[in-house]
């Protein structure tokens, strides 16, 4: 749970209250007509939240990719004949092999 403060007292008392989430692990929060406005955390608690928001980041990528490709192989128009029809291709080479 953080801990509430206005921001007319927070500017009074902001060496306290760093000294509150520095060395007593605290989370506070400065509030303007008591609504949330900052938060102060630690080095180590905003360094976890980028961590978190970057692994967040990569994983919706990751997800992104994951749903395209499969979009890819569950088409109806997947395969050489469904790329021809989707392309408006009439013609294929079929080698000299081939009849």
């Amino acid at each position: 749970m953080a801990y509430e403060i206005p921001v007319t007292q927070a500017r009074a008392e902001l060496a306290d209250l760093i000294n509150r989430v520095v060395y007593g692990n605290e989370r506070v929060v400065v509030t303007r007509h008591g609504k949330p406005l900052v938060a102060l955390v630690s080095a180590d608690d905003l360094r976890r939240l980028d961590e978190l928001e970057e692994a967040e980041a990569i994983g919706a990528a990751e997800e992104t990719v994951i749903s395209s490709v499969s979009s890819l192989g569950s088409s109806s128009t997947s395969g050489a004949g469904g790329e021809r029809q989707r392309f408006g291709i009439a013609a294929e080479h079929r080698g000299p092999n081939v009849t």
